[in-house]
């Protein structure tokens, strides 16, 4: 005769949950919550909801109707404004397009298209990319305590976004700057790794710690070196995360590796459960694991580093909101992946807009996640609902 939790274990495996992902609770929070909560139907409206409030909300108060009309009909003449231009320049002659009539200020639509647009988008990218890295990394190395920085990219960005404030200021050669040495960082970690032909997930992680602490401390010496009066400030608020110089530029220049290597960490997603049952089950199955291992290092690197270089070390996103998917629809990476990109991306736009809001100046990013994601990982941690054994 087996008590509950044992029984909850045996149906837990049959299930094919990985082994850290069984509860263990009866009746907690998180059956609660997939009883009562049509979750998977209401979490992919969530973003879209947030996307328009938080055109509209801000210090400059919009009305939501306006703002709708604003979006709609001024990207439309910014569309027929671009054709226009490439019609003139594939026939030699000008050609101009009809356009639809304007009936708000310049100041609204600087408001909605150059301020408010591209911070929502960069938003949502960041934090979508950085929640779906983290549950990535999380069924890679089988450990509910990993977060997207374990590999050393965080560190490795922060080097990178000191060194070319230190030899430029200019914002595009900080963001390629702290991109490069992310992938760096990376790289260095897995050649560490590779040194051990039969090397386990557990020597990237040590690797990770190597590189993360010596890249650590030569961001403290780039510190320490900086001009503490022009230079050392914008190292720090660097280091605390932020989206308020983020240009539509800037969201051209990273969208793309953000969406492809969520793509790519999307397609394989059904191969994570494997990995997560445990390296020798998975090889038993026909998964080639160290390449799968290379793929889902990349991939998560890539989409981390691009979010990092535009927004500055945003701390406790990757870490806490997969725990927050698994609660809603359970352990199978099928499912949370896209929930916790979701999850993601209107995680860290509702707090971009309490940072732009809540006081005259604005708050630092990496503040606000810890401040909102610390207690509730506490929270978890002494229910007993974090989601493994």
């Amino acid at each position: 005769m087996t008590s509950r939790g044992e029984a909850t274990t045996e149906t837990g495996q049959e299930r094919g949950d990985p082994p850290w992902t069984v509860f263990h609770t009866g009746t907690s929070l998180t059956e609660t919550l997939r009883r009562t909560i049509p979750a998977e139907r209401a979490i992919y409206l969530l973003p879209i909801v947030l996307f328009f409030f938080s055109l509209f909300f801000g210090r400059y108060m919009m009305d939501p109707v306006e703002t709708l009309r604003i979006l709609v009909i001024g990207s439309a003449n910014i569309f027929l404004d671009w054709t226009s231009s490439l019609l003139s320049t594939l026939s030699g002659h000008e050609v101009l397009l009809p356009s639809f009539e304007q009936t708000w200020g310049a100041s609204e639509q600087t408001v909605i298209f150059r301020i408010r647009l591209p911070r929502v988008v960069a938003a949502m990218l960041v934090g979508g990319g950085l929640s779906l890295a983290g549950a990535s990394f999380q069924g890679l190395f089988r450990n509910p305590l990993v977060s997207p920085d374990i590999l050393g990219v965080s560190a490795g960005a922060g080097l990178g976004a000191a060194f070319g404030i230190l030899i430029s200021g200019d914002p595009g050669v900080i963001q390629i700057s702290a991109f490069a040495f992310g992938i760096v960082a990376v790289a260095i970690t897995y050649g560490i790794g590779r040194v051990y032909r039969n090397s386990s997930t557990l020597v990237l992680v040590l690797a990770g710690i190597i590189v993360g602490s010596l890249f650590s401390a030569l961001l403290s010496l780039a510190k320490y070196v900086a001009d503490p009066y022009d230079t050392l400030p914008a190292i720090v608020f660097w280091l605390m995360g932020s989206l308020s110089a983020v240009s539509g530029a800037d969201i051209i220049a990273v969208a793309p590796p953000i969406i492809l290597g969520g793509l790519c960490l999307f397609l394989v997603r059904w191969r994570i459960n494997l990995l997560s049952v445990g390296e020798e089950e998975a090889q038993a199955l026909g998964l080639d694991t160290k390449r799968m291992t290379m793929v889902l290092i990349i991939a998560s690197t890539v989409v981390t580093a691009s979010a990092v270089c535009i927004s500055g070390i945003v701390g406790w996103v990757g870490l806490v909101v997969p725990h927050i998917g698994r609660m809603l629809v359970g352990p199978d990476f099928r499912k949370l992946i896209p929930v916790s990109a979701i999850l993601g991306a209107s995680f860290l736009l509702i707090v971009d807009d309490i940072a732009r809001t809540l006081i005259a100046a604005e708050i630092p990013l990496g503040i606000l996640t810890a401040l909102i994601g610390a207690p509730f990982f506490a929270y978890l941690l002494t229910q007993k609902k974090v989601g493994w054994t």
